[in-house]
């Protein structure tokens, strides 16, 4: 379990509009809200 405060590793991902979004961008300007969750229609 990830303690809350934690800060997140860097990460790069694409966005919707194919341009590549990296946290370290992001930092100091908006929140961040990093939410792990299982696969869209898995048991689980």
């Amino acid at each position: 379990m990830i303690a809350p405060g934690t800060k997140a590793p860097e990460f790069k991902l694409d966005s919707h509009q194919n341009e590549t979004i990296q946290s370290a961008d992001l930092v100091g300007k908006k929140n961040q809200l990093l939410v792990f969750y299982p696969l869209d229609f898995t048991p689980t």
